[in-house]
């Protein structure tokens, strides 16, 4: 193999695989990356056998081959050249780089050891086109919900399905549930996508990036993200029937500037850590306020303050990491909060237009 390409397009495709190789595995192979010539063109691609991520770059090949060299050292290496053209050049399965006073040789694996990149049928998979911005926020408003633990596999990404004809994302921790409405579909649709992938998809982002193409077969799912394609396995297993937890109706109903809520909540949050993040929320009717409490043993305790609008009186106790986190993706000036008493479920909703998301958290014992 032996070829040129732009110090700045190889060192950004070496970036984004690098992410994915994992020197931390018994498949020593899967620590590399592997280069290969593809007509005018340099495949980069990396796998830890769950996500793989391939990127094209236009190279001017002067002959064909291919090679896998270590992740952290050619991509930390590549970064730090100069922005003038590289040459690449494959000597006795070494890769040996040429980039005006610099030369290095590093030590490779053949490309023949380097596991198969996965691959989806496009003909009958299915297809959606969702425009940057509304995936970056529907994964922003679902992520934060899904759990870490790792005996409960189907929790630990986001559920894409299909309901009432609408492509519909929801996710759980057991804690808390997050659901957001994408878009519409005449699909039917039933996936469970990693935390890890969609992390990866976010970070894979440009200002250039206009829409994200995401293609599903029955065991996979495939991101284009302008040159880059990343291919994840899906979580097997069935997603709990998450609906039956939605409070069908709020006695106490608060209306209130988002600005306000997000305040009051992070400063009682100062004065939770020691309980565990635990506030108390009571909405007075009366007042047309809704004040939180909080209490630290050894520093003090706090009561905060905002006007609101509300329906009925009542008292909650939240875990306020859990609430601002929650307040943090809602969009809009307003929000909804509702509540059916101190064991109940409470709901926030932004208010607008939309109407497309919501977002659930379990009370704690007071």
């Amino acid at each position: 193999m032996e070829l040129s390409v732009k110090q700045d397009n190889l060192s950004k495709a070496l970036s984004s695989a690098g992410r994915v190789a994992s020197a931390k595995t018994q498949l020593p192979i899967l620590g590399n990356i592997l280069l290969r010539t593809d007509g005018n063109r340099l495949l980069i691609a990396a796998t830890n056998l769950e996500i793989a991520i391939t990127q094209y770059i236009g190279a001017k090949v002067i002959k064909p081959g291919s090679i896998t060299v270590p992740a952290k050292l050619i991509t930390e290496f590549i970064s730090n050249l100069p922005k003038e053209s590289i040459d690449l050049k494959v000597v006795n399965d070494n890769l040996h780089i040429k980039s005006g006073n610099y030369t290095s040789i590093i030590n490779g694996v053949i490309a023949d050891d380097f596991p198969e990149l996965p691959t989806i049928n496009e003909d009958s998979s299915i297809n959606y086109s969702i425009k940057t911005e509304e995936f970056k926020q529907a994964i922003s408003q679902t992520i934060i919900t899904t759990s870490n633990d790792s005996t409960r596999p189907v929790l630990t990404g986001v559920y894409w399905h299909s309901h009432n004809g609408d492509l519909v994302l929801a996710a759980t921790d057991g804690y808390r549930l997050s659901e957001r409405t994408l878009t519409k579909t005449t699909s039917e649709l039933s996936a469970i996508i990693p935390t890890q992938t969609l992390q990866e998809v976010i970070r894979s982002i440009t200002d250039e990036t206009v829409e994200i193409e995401i293609l599903f077969d029955d065991t996979q799912v495939r991101f284009r993200i302008n040159e880059i394609e990343i291919i994840s396995r899906l979580i097997d297993g069935n997603f709990p029937d998450y609906r039956q937890l939605i409070p069908k109706e709020n006695n106490t109903l608060i209306t209130i500037n988002k600005s306000d809520f997000t305040r009051i909540t992070k400063i009682a949050g100062l004065f939770a850590r020691e309980s565990g993040g635990s506030i108390t929320i009571t909405a007075d009717k009366v007042k047309s306020n809704i004040s939180i409490h909080s209490i630290a043993s050894q520093l003090g305790e706090n009561t905060s303050e905002a006007t609101a609008d509300i329906t009925n009186d009542g008292q909650i106790t939240l875990n306020s990491r859990y609430l601002n986190e929650a307040l943090s993706v809602l969009d809009g000036e307003k929000v909804e909060f509702g509540f059916n008493g101190k064991l109940s479920p409470c709901v926030l909703k932004p208010i607008n237009k939309e109407n497309n998301y919501y977002h659930i958290i379990m009370p704690l014992k007071s």
